[in-house]
């Protein structure tokens, strides 16, 4: 009878950690099972926006298209605002983040992160007529300095740690951020490049680069629910294998060291 105790016992113990192992299903294995990736992101010209017809065009829509076209599967897109993209990938809203997410230590305790796919650099422009003659960080790290960023961008990380000082004015979109500087209630705007080059290409009477930004340079990855290491395995080989196929470098250089692919959006 004791005997029978204990093997009662064990099985009523070991039984939830069972059933919670057997319940667990990779990202991976549903994405196959399904036959549709959904991939998580967000507006960041040129990484993705919409083109003159309304649809998704940029460096990770290619990228998310790669990877489903590899897996066998369709790809489905989920346009998600950026301050909500987390916990909607930890409410399985989608499979996978794939949008120009910085794997910083804070972002990391709450997803794990692929290796990198990319690197984001950072650029400033500036309103001529409000900060004309300022020419260094120096000149920016003040109250009376309005820095215009997007919302948990990785230019707000920067004006953060560089700029500390600045007045801040923080936006859920690019396009707000960058009219706040054109016209003249911000002296400038971080974002990553090539977004404040462009810009400035756009307009040139009325923006400029006070200084070039050397010391930021962060990695990119996909940004996939803790504990789901078959995922992350899957999408860091394909990522390693984009590298040493030269890929990913051929599509970074279209995006971002290339202005064709501006004739698509429908603007001059």
């Amino acid at each position: 009878m004791k005997i029978l105790t204990k093997i009662l016992l064990f099985l009523v113990l070991c039984l939830p950690v069972s059933l919670e192992r057997a319940e667990a299903k990779s990202a991976i294995d549903s994405i196959v099972e399904r036959g549709v990736l959904r991939v998580g992101f967000s507006t960041f010209v040129p990484w993705a926006m919409q083109d003159k017809n309304g649809e998704y065009i940029g460096f990770e829509i290619d990228v998310a298209r790669e990877l489903a076209k590899d897996l066998g599967v369709e790809l489905q897109l989920v346009p998600t605002n950026w301050d909500g993209i987390i916990p909607a990938l930890l409410s399985k809203k989608f499979d996978v983040i794939i949008g120009g997410m910085g794997s910083t230590v804070k972002r990391n305790l709450t997803v794990n992160f692929t290796v990198p796919y990319d690197y984001t650099t950072l650029g400033i422009m500036a309103n001529i007529e409000k900060a004309g003659q300022w020419k260094s960080p120096e000149d920016f790290n003040r109250k009376e300095a309005v820095v215009a960023v997007r919302n948990g961008s990785s230019g707000a990380f920067y004006v953060k740690k560089y700029l500390p000082h600045a007045t801040v004015r923080t936006f859920n979109e690019e396009a707000p951020a960058v009219l706040e500087v054109l016209s003249g209630r911000a002296h400038a705007f971080v974002s990553s490049r090539p977004l404040p080059a462009l810009e400035i290409a756009k307009n040139p009477e009325k923006l400029f680069t006070p200084y070039e930004i050397e010391e930021y340079r962060e990695p990119i990855g996909f940004a996939v629910r803790k504990g789901d290491f078959d995922t992350l395995n899957v999408f860091d080989n394909w990522i390693v294998g984009k590298h040493s196929t030269g890929w990913l470098k051929e599509r970074s250089e279209y995006w971002f060291n290339g202005t064709a692919w501006q004739e698509r959006l429908g603007t001059e």
